[in-house]
């Protein structure tokens, strides 16, 4: 069994100690590849450094929604610069969250909009962050977007008839250890069976989210965690888990254009 964790945060401070470890960790478990996603301009450039320097981790560029308040056309070039490298596979994580409004939505959708279209100009898939966007989200995708372009909906936390839009513009779908949570996973396990085998993508979005059972021992997810995600999703869906993995790691390396070799 081969697995891809499609979206973590390795640049993160909680692994600063450790990265070494955790790396070891993931490959222990099985997990053979890692994205490893941007968020502002200085996680992007620790990003590109860990991929940069070990084989089976890759990285993506991108401002978040919550930080885009400090986002300008300056923070964007220096992105598009650092995206030249070879182990750079995607742009993201851009979007919009109208939860916590870290910045302002007027902002977010300004960046958000400005981020799709560097990622066309430059050939990328993107990796989208969507949150209480009160349908804005799919309003800015349809009108932005491109029915040529890639991309995959991060941590989807929608509802069915989302869902489905998600799919039919072509878009993958990443899913969290929400899924393995008895009570807050309830509604995404009866819409995780709704994925088509082609754009099911799994993803720890470590350091947070940490799935079961491995929540009930430490509050830090990592990368080799992903597993949890991947057993219960194929328990969920009735499939074989290593024929489900198979399936999930050809769809990770066709959306983010990495060879399987």
């Amino acid at each position: 069994m081969k697995l891809f964790d499609s979206h973590c945060h390795l640049d993160d401070r909680s692994f600063v100690k450790d990265i070494d470890q955790v790396i070891m960790h993931a490959g222990q478990a099985g997990v053979e590849k890692i994205m490893v996603v941007g968020i502002t301009q200085k996680s992007c450039r620790l990003a590109v450094k860990l991929a940069e320097n070990n084989p089976g981790i890759y990285a993506s560029v991108g401002i978040h929604p919550h930080d885009v308040k400090d986002c300008t056309e300056e923070v964007l070039n220096d992105l598009k610069k650092l995206s030249q490298s070879k182990k750079v596979k995607a742009w993201g994580e851009t979007g919009l969250d109208f939860n916590r409004m870290f910045s302002p939505r007027a902002l977010q959708e300004k960046w958000f909009v400005r981020q799709i279209e560097l990622a066309r100009e430059l050939g990328l898939p993107l990796i989208f962050h969507e949150r209480d966007s009160q349908r804005r989200f799919g309003e800015i995708l349809k009108t932005h977007l491109g029915s040529d372009a890639k991309g995959v909906v991060h941590c989807f936390s929608g509802n069915k008839k989302e869902l489905f839009e998600y799919i039919s513009m072509g878009l993958y779908i990443g899913i969290t250890g929400i899924v393995t949570i008895e009570s807050r996973g309830a509604e995404l396990r009866k819409l995780v069976t709704e994925i088509p085998s082609d754009r099911l993508l799994i993803e720890t979005d470590a350091p947070y989210l940490t799935p079961a059972p491995q929540k009930n021992q430490t509050r830090r997810n990592e990368p080799a965690f992903v597993k949890s995600v991947l057993m219960k999703i194929a328990e969920v869906r009735k499939e074989d888990p290593e024929e489900l993995s198979f399936k999930i790691w050809e769809n990770t390396h066709r959306v983010y254009g990495i060879s399987e070799q």
